[in-house]
């Protein structure tokens, strides 16, 4: 939406991209530009909105009069391979908030983990 500053909570959201593209076999999301991409991504995960991401009226482009789409209630739909485990790290990793997004030292911790780390 416009957004010029780079950080690394967008890394985690692309992680948790690939990560669903792993699990899925296919790509999560694939818009052809990048107005496309964000409609895509509102489809699926829901159009943000103040009350969730707080910040998102100060992005250059955010409009109150975007298509509004409804939240899901989990996002098991999107991975529907993953356990309760796995979709617990999808949905920390898929937070539109930046500030609520889980970081990249956290979900490395995350219990999603901890087969591979007694190995």
């Amino acid at each position: 939406m416009g957004s010029r500053k780079y950080s690394t909570p967008v890394d985690v959201w692309s992680i948790g991209c690939i990560f669903a593209e792993m699990v899925n076999g296919r790509p999560l999301v694939t818009g052809t530009s990048e107005g496309d991409q964000l409609d895509r991504i509102f489809r699926l995960f829901g159009t943000p909105s103040p009350a969730n991401y707080p910040t998102i009226t100060d992005l250059p482009d955010y409009s109150p009069d975007i298509p509004q789409h409804p939240m899901p209630d989990n996002l098991s739909g999107l991975v529907p391979q993953l356990d309760a485990v796995g979709l617990e790290l999808f949905e920390s990793m898929m937070q539109f908030d930046p500030g609520r997004r889980t970081t990249a030292a956290d979900a490395l911790q995350h219990s999603f983990f901890d087969d591979m780390r007694a190995a």
